[in-house]
């Protein structure tokens, strides 16, 4: 995948760690790449100004120059609000400004995903010129509940391969799996980011002492 592949991803928060975390979650789920990463409101604006890509914004709502809710209906994205406010009118502003979704932190890293995988879907449903009830039905019905049962499902038989590698305990990186089941470490991160989409996986970051941290992967409960 090259950096103009998929859907470009805008994030938008003030605390770095928690900013390359929701990176992570973004790069592993395959059809979406992170643009841009900004730590304020006017750092936003700069890199949708500077990246016309840029389709989905995740926008954090305390920021150093204000609340990112304010700002929604501004940028001309689509947005994700994902932050820690917990009032009721703050969810209602949200979504009348025209927020996609509300996530409020901290959520499962799989609760991103599941949310990434049904924008794609939303916007797959409504890719057409014109549309009917049922493909609106089935885009709104992405972004609430994520990909439909049946995507949920479905899966490749190299996916199934990967699948079978993780039994109840086994947590392991990509480039493990990749040298299990014999492809490369990008094909594993594409087939560990559609599970990790499909709820079967889930995924998680382990912090070193130096450096980007790695994604680990293990069976999704229930």
């Amino acid at each position: 995948m090259t950096d103009t592949d998929g859907h470009g991803v805008l994030i938008v928060d003030d605390d770095f760690r928690v900013a390359a975390l929701h990176a992570a979650i973004v790069d592993a789920v395959r059809g979406f790449h992170v643009v841009a990463r900004a730590g304020s409101i006017a750092a936003a604006r700069a890199a949708l100004a500077d990246h016309p890509e840029i389709e989905l914004v995740l926008l954090d709502v305390y920021l150093p120059d204000g609340s990112g809710i304010d700002v929604i209906a501004d940028l001309d994205r689509d947005c994700f609000v994902v932050g820690a406010e917990t009032d009721a009118d703050a969810v209602r502003t949200a979504m009348r400004a025209g927020a996609l979704a509300y996530l409020i932190k901290p959520f499962p890293d799989t609760e991103l995903a599941r949310r990434l995988a049904g924008y794609a879907q939303y916007r797959r449903a409504l890719a057409a010129p014109t549309v009917d009830q049922g493909m609106v039905d089935v885009a709104l019905s992405a972004l609430r509940f994520g990909t439909s049962r049946a995507d949920r499902t479905r899966v490749s038989h190299t996916e199934q391969r990967v699948l079978d590698l993780f039994d109840a305990d086994a947590v392991l990186f990509a480039d493990e799996v990749a040298e299990r089941i014999g492809i490369s470490a990008a094909t594993a991160r594409r087939h560990l980011a559609a599970l990790v989409g499909a709820g079967r996986l889930t995924m998680s970051l382990q912090y070193g002492g130096t450096g980007r941290p790695r994604q680990s992967y293990r069976r999704a409960e229930g």
